[in-house]
């Protein structure tokens, strides 16, 4: 029953890895713009952070019954250098289903990301990393046997370079990513997958300081509404070609020293599911809350 749960868990997570909050991680700045730490398809930002969330969503086991999974993420990024970050990541999952139930803790993520590229003039930034999720360090009703590695390219652009014409268009931005999902198991296991998503954002602090002034008051002044379409399309094995995802619409509330933020998880096709989840967020920038000691770089 368990080994049931596990594996009907591990199939979606293969064509679905957006649907769960695993790769939540650092704030990026350059120039006038800062991309928040979305919650689902991550920023190319470098940084020392902690970031927390929470997901509930329903996703269908192997006999197709609706399955409740709820998770507890982590993340914590450490920068080594000032465009050097290591990373560590795991989740605590909770399954229930007609079928039987499933808790503890999923495997490990480590990860590395350098940022390689950055126009404060265009707004536009640049890195590059690799995380690897390490079979057989989580609970076996929850973790894989079998290890995951994804080389991942990432990006950002402020569009505060369009003319003055143009000056609400300003505070828009887009975030992507893209990197194989190469696993050490059999394709019928866990399949090898191209993750992919991309993030639209509209930067009310952004519009209120570069743009103009509207005299909003808080919450409203610090809000940034956001759009992330977190994706994955398979490359072997039985579902090599079908792409599943979410659509996640949200707002996150940000400030000089971290984040709130909370978003619906809308499935773009039956593969992917028939409920609409929620994830909620609190992220912390260590490196502006103790930018003299657990902040700074190593070296």
């Amino acid at each position: 029953m368990r080994t049931t749960l596990k594996r009907g868990a591990v199939a979606l997570c293969a064509l679905a890895p957006g649907l769960l909050p695993l790769d939540a991680s650092a704030h990026a700045v350059v120039g006038d713009r800062v991309f928040p730490a979305t919650m689902a398809v991550d920023d190319p930002g470098v940084g020392d952070e902690f970031n927390l969330q929470y997901s509930h969503t329903k996703l269908p086991d192997n006999n197709g019954n609706d399955m409740n999974v709820n998770t507890v993420s982590y993340e914590w990024d450490k920068l080594i250098t000032k465009n050097l970050a290591f990373s560590v990541a795991s989740d605590y999952v909770s399954q229930n289903s007609p079928d039987g139930n499933a808790k503890g803790w999923d495997d490990v993520t480590l990860g590395i990301k350098y940022l390689v590229y950055a126009n404060p003039r265009h707004e536009f930034m640049a890195s590059v990393g690799l995380l690897a999720t390490l079979g057989g360090t989580g609970a076996k009703a929850i973790g894989n046997s079998f290890s995951t590695f994804t080389p991942t390219v990432y990006f950002g652009k402020g569009f505060g370079d369009l003319p003055a014409s143009l000056g609400y268009l300003r505070p828009l931005a887009i975030t992507g990513t893209i990197g194989p999902n190469l696993t050490t198991a059999s394709s019928d296991q866990g399949p090898n997958s191209l993750g992919w998503g991309l993030t639209v954002q509209y930067s009310i602090p952004y519009l209120q300081q570069q743009v103009k002034d509207l005299g909003l008051p808080q919450p409203f002044a610090n809000l940034i509404p956001v759009v992330e379409f977190p994706m994955s399309t398979c490359t072997a094995g039985a579902c090599a070609g079908q792409t599943t995802g979410t659509i996640n619409p949200g707002v996150l509330w940000i400030n000089r020293y971290g984040q709130f933020g909370i978003e619906a998880q809308i499935p773009v096709n039956r593969a992917t599911g028939t409920h609409t989840g929620i994830l909620v967020q609190a992220h912390i920038y260590f490196d502006d809350v103790f930018p003299n000691s657990l902040g700074k770089p190593l070296f």
